[in-house]
């Protein structure tokens, strides 16, 4: 249930916030912790070693992946911004 919660609250980050860097800001932080609720869930209804760690690989691939497309979506969003604003 808190981790439906933390993805409706970033649903409604990246609908009401203002630009695109900002809504992207909050559909990663959110949906990070969001995703690792449901695996730390996920644990606790299986809590197998093979589960464990499978779960646990499920987690660093999500935290070291989301974070980076989340820099590289910014970085294009700064660019284009930067394109744009330079056209006299």
């Amino acid at each position: 249930m808190a981790g439906a919660i933390l993805l409706l609250i970033a649903a409604w980050g990246v609908v009401r916030l203002p630009d695109a860097l900002s809504r992207q800001h909050a559909a990663t932080k959110a949906g990070t912790l969001a995703l690792a609720v449901f695996i730390l869930g996920a644990g606790l209804l299986m809590p197998e070693p093979a589960w464990i760690g499978r779960l646990m690989l499920l987690t660093l691939l999500v935290l070291i992946t989301l974070p980076v497309a989340s820099h590289v979506l910014a970085r294009a969003a700064v660019r284009e911004i930067e394109g744009i604003s330079k056209i006299p």
